[in-house]
């Protein structure tokens, strides 16, 4: 069969500071077409151009990628603060009824850094500002100068809870991680049951409880060299198996019916 097919949501951009666009960055494609074995299709983050019904029909699953803006905080029933930055009102629009909907079919979804906050968000949960002015925590922020080697170096190890479903999958219950992020989850939502944390207490990889799909995600960024790393090759592996099923089982259904 043909590769499966994974929407990669993309990111509201402006190229050279004046030029409209939606970006994705490279490191989310490699993942995906050399790790998971798919093939990667970006989205367009805008409801005036996809539908969820559109999307969930064209692709097998979705990789909610990264991104500079947050979500807005009116999402999860909080006011808008200069704490909060910058946000994709239209990015929110098709993210978070699209998770929320592959939830209920098992359509496979992992979430990265941002694309975990919008998982946490859609079931219901909350996000804090900013981690950083929290008491207690450190900074998990992007380093401002370097390298693209050092902005992405290992900084802190994540501890998995025993026996849960990342600990069987990474096979360690502890391993170390890049971090890049500002905001971080304050409530889970409903259903959202959190399988890692950083040594502060920060949230840093979830699923979604009796979800009949993949529904990792991981508040790091494992795309970057996701092949040769040993934690990221096996999230995408793990997340490419299943969007291959899901395939398999929704192609043998379109036959079946025929």
């Amino acid at each position: 069969m043909t590769r499966p097919v994974v929407g990669i949501i993309g990111n509201t951009d402006l190229l050279n500071g004046s030029y409209p666009a939606y970006t994705g960055g490279r490191m989310n494609a490699e993942a995906v077409a050399e790790v998971s074995n798919c093939m990667p299709l970006l989205i367009p983050p805008h409801p005036n151009f996809v539908s969820v019904a559109e999307l969930m029909e064209a692709c097998d699953g979705f990789l909610f990628t990264g991104g500079r803006p947050n979500v807005h905080p009116e999402e999860y029933g909080e006011q808008e603060t200069e704490a909060h930055g910058d946000f994709d009102r239209c990015r929110d629009a098709v993210a978070l009824p699209l998770i929320r909907a592959c939830v209920e079919v098992g359509q496979p979804i992992l979430g990265i850094c941002r694309g975990f906050q919008e998982v946490n968000v859609a079931m219901g949960g909350t996000l804090y500002p900013e981690i950083r002015d929290l008491p207690g925590r450190m900074n998990h922020r992007m380093p401002p100068d370097g390298t693209l080697e050092e902005k992405f170096a290992l900084r802190h190890p994540v501890r998995l809870s025993e026996e849960g479903v990342f600990h069987k999958l990474l096979g360690a219950d502890e391993v170390m991680t890049n971090t890049l992020h500002g905001q971080g989850i304050k409530k889970p939502g409903a259903r959202i049951v959190i399988d890692g944390y950083a040594p502060d207490g920060t949230p840093e990889a979830i699923y979604v409880k009796d979800a009949p799909g993949f529904t990792l995600s991981v508040q790091w960024h494992p795309e970057y060299r996701a092949g040769e790393d040993p934690v990221s090759r096996p999230l995408f592996e793990a997340f490419g198996q299943a969007v291959y099923k899901f395939a398999e089982a929704r192609r043998g259904k379109v036959t079946e019916d025929a």
